[in-house]
């Protein structure tokens, strides 16, 4: 996994792309990026599949916050991304949601 930040000049946002590499989204049909930016909405920030098998969606974040968010591959597949900032325990103790900083 990887994220990549572009802060622009202009605007306090900076422009984050989440992406799920071909070795991890190969086998997969379906992926999202599910956090507190959405609101923990499944569906509401899908990911494109690339020919390779990749998977990529940028969104705008505002700059000097922090996210907790998570991947849900196939509507059923928790996934962090290793390269996150933090990872944060989960309030159902059994995982961590990955956190990236802005």
């Amino acid at each position: 996994m990887s994220i990549k930040k572009r802060f622009l000049k202009s605007k306090p946002i900076c422009k984050v792309t989440f992406r799920i590499p071909e070795e991890a989204g190969n086998s997969h049909k379906t992926a999202h990026v599910v956090g507190e930016f959405n609101n923990w909405s499944p569906f509401s920030t899908p990911m494109k599949k690339l020919k390779t098998g990749a998977f990529t969606t940028t969104i705008d974040l505002i700059k000097g916050e922090q996210y907790q968010f998570r991947y849900l591959l196939d509507e059923k597949y928790w996934e962090n991304d290793m390269d996150a900032d933090a990872f944060n325990p989960t309030p159902y103790g059994d995982s961590k949601n990955s956190v990236i900083i802005l």
